[in-house]
C-alpha cells in the first residue's frame, strides 16, 4: 500500500469561526482607544461619492494590515480570511489591494497638494501628542537619522550608495521610541539636506510642557546653522564630526601625553582639544578616539597608523569626561534599531507603488503603525515587553489562536491561552478602555 501521507493524520475543513490572529483583537482595542479612526476621517480628504470608503477605512486597515505581519497590499487578501475576527471588531469592511494602491496614488498626488501626506502628519502628531502626555517624561533627546529604503520603482531615484530607492530622515525619541517626525525623500536628496528644518520640525512638534533637551546625530548635522540654534535653544548635543582639515590638524596638534586609555586593555586611546568652525558663534569639545589599524591597512600609506572617529559636543567637561561623551554618543546606535525595526518589523524595507508620492503617503502609514505599537508596549502591556520587538509580540499575543461564537446577544472571543495569559489579556484591554474614557 502507497503511504499518502508522511505523518498519520487527515485534513478537514470546518465551518466554524476561528481565528489565527485573536490577539490583534487588543492591537485593534488600542488603536481605536487611541483615536486613530476619527482623527483620520478629520483630518484626511473624505470619499469623492456617498459610495466610496471613508479615510479612516484605509487608514486603519493597513495598519492592522502591517501590525499583524502583513507586508505589501496583496496581504490585504490575508486579513479578509479573518472575518470572524474583523466582524468582532466592527471591521468587516476591507477595500480590496487595487483599491487601496488608486487611494494612495490620490493621497500622494502633487497636484492636491499631498493633502493625505499631510493630513497622515496632522494625525501622527496628535497621536504623538496623546502617547508622550502620558509618558512620564519631560525631556528628551532627539535621535536624528537617515535611511536607505531600496526599490527598482519607476519613481526611484538614485542614491549616494549607488543604488535606487529613498532616504527618508527620521527623528526618533530616544527614551520612547516614539518617531517624532518622518520626511520622506528621494534617494538623491543628501541626508545634510534641511538638517536644521528637520531639527525645527521636530522641535515644533513637543507637546506643552516638554522639551528636546538634548540631540545625537551622524556628520550629516555636521553643520554651524544646526550647532547654533541647538546652542540657543540650550540643548545638549553630540555630532560626528567631519574630518575636514581643520579637524585633522586639530589630531595632529593632540599632544603624545594626551592620549589616553579610558579602560585597561580596551585596544584604543581617547583625547580631547578645543574647536570652532568658521560659522559658529561658541567653540566646542572635540573627543577623539583612536584606534590602530590592522595590519592590512599598514601597507595605505596615506591613512597612517591609526583610524579616528571624533565627537563634537557641548557637554561641560564636568558634566561627561571624553570617554563619557563618545559612549552616550554612540547610544545613538539604538536609533539604527529604531529604524530596522520600522523597515523590517513593519514591512517599510519594500514599498508597494511606482509612485513616489503613494509610497510616502503609505510609509507615513507604516510610522504610524510602528508608533502605536510603541504606545500599545508602553501603555497597555506588562512592563516586561517594553522591550520586545513587534515580531516577539506577534509570537506571544497576535498569533494566538481563537475561537467566535456568540452568546447570550454578545459576541464572544475564546483564546487558546494559559489562564494567566488570559488575565494579562483582560489587563491590557481594561488599559485600552482607560485610554478612550480619556481620550
Amino acid at each position: 500500500m502507497v503511504r499518502q501521507s508522511v505523518l498519520p493524520f487527515k485534513l478537514e475543513r470546518t465551518d466554524e469561526t476561528l481565528t489565527a490572529h485573536g490577539g490583534l483583537a487588543l492591537l485593534a482595542e488600542f488603536n481605536h482607544g487611541l483615536g486613530v479612526c476619527g482623527l483620520t476621517d478629520r483630518y484626511l480628504p473624505g470619499p469623492g461619492s456617498n459610495r466610496g470608503y471613508a479615510p479612516s477605512v484605509f487608514v486603519d486597515r493597513l495598519i492592522l494590515m502591517l501590525q499583524a505581519g502583513g507586508q505589501c497590499l496583496e496581504d490585504l487578501r490575508e486579513l479578509t480570511r479573518e472575518a470572524g475576527l474583523l466582524r468582532l471588531l466592527d471591521r468587516a469592511v476591507i477595500p480590496d489591494p487595487d483599491t487601496v494602491g488608486d487611494w494612495l496614488r490620490r493621497m500622494g498626488d502633487p497636484q492636491t497638494g499631498h493633502a493625505g501626506r499631510v493630513g497622515l502628519g496632522q494625525v501622527r502628531d496628535a497621536l504623538n501628542a496623546r502617547l508622550l502626555r502620558r509618558d512620564g517624561h519631560t525631556t528628551y533627546t532627539l535621535d536624528a537619522d537617515a535611511t536607505l529604503i531600496e526599490g527598482e520603482k519607476r519613481d526611484a531615484h538614485w542614491s549616494y550608495t549607488g543604488v535606487r530607492g529613498y532616504m527618508p530622515m527620521l527623528g526618533f525619541l530616544w527614551e520612547t521610541p516614539v518617531c517624532l517626525v518622518d520626511e520622506f525623500r528621494e534617494g538623491n536628496v543628501s541626508p545634510g539636506a534641511g538638517q536644521l528644518e528637520f531639527y525645527r520640525q521636530c522641535r515644533a512638534r513637543m507637546p506643552l510642557g516638554k522639551r528636546l533637551a538634548r540631540y545625537r546625530a551622524d556628520s550629516a548635522s555636521y553643520q554651524a546653522a544646526l550647532i547654533n540654534e541647538l546652542e540657543a535653544d540650550h540643548v545638549r548635543w553630540a555630532i560626528t564630526a567631519d574630518q575636514d582639515v581643520a579637524v585633522k590638524a586639530v589630531i595632529a596638534g593632540v599632544p603624545a601625553e594626551a592620549w589616553q586609555e579610558p579602560e585597561q586593555g580596551c585596544g584604543y586611546q581617547v583625547a580631547e582639544a578645543v574647536h570652532t568652525m568658521q560659522a559658529t558663534k561658541a567653540a566646542f569639545r572635540l573627543s577623539i578616539k583612536r584606534e590602530a589599524r590592522s595590519q592590512g591597512d599598514l601597507f595605505e600609506q596615506a591613512t597612517g597608523p591609526y583610524a579616528y572617529h571624533v565627537v563634537a559636543s557641548n557637554w561641560p567637561a564636568e558634566d561627561k569626561t571624553a570617554h563619557e561623551v563618545l559612549r552616550w554618543h554612540n547610544q545613538r546606535g539604538q536609533a539604527e534599531n529604531f529604524n530596522k525595526e520600522l523597515k523590517t518589523g513593519f514591512g517599510m524595507e519594500q514599498l508597494p507603488c511606482g509612485d513616489s508620492g503613494a509610497n510616502a503617503v503609505f510609509f507615513r502609514i507604516g510610522v504610524l503603525a510602528y508608533n502605536l505599537f510603541i504606545g500599545f508596549k508602553h501603555l497597555a502591556c506588562p512592563v516586561a515587553w517594553v522591550s520586545q520587538t513587534i515580531a516577539t509580540v506577534r509570537w506571544k499575543l497576535v498569533q494566538v489562536a481563537g475561537r467566535i461564537v456568540q452568546h447570550a446577544g454578545q459576541m464572544v472571543l475564546k483564546l487558546r491561552v494559559e489562564a494567566e495569559a488570559l488575565a494579562g489579556f483582560r489587563v491590557i484591554r481594561q488599559r485600552c478602555a482607560a485610554l478612550l474614557a480619556a481620550t
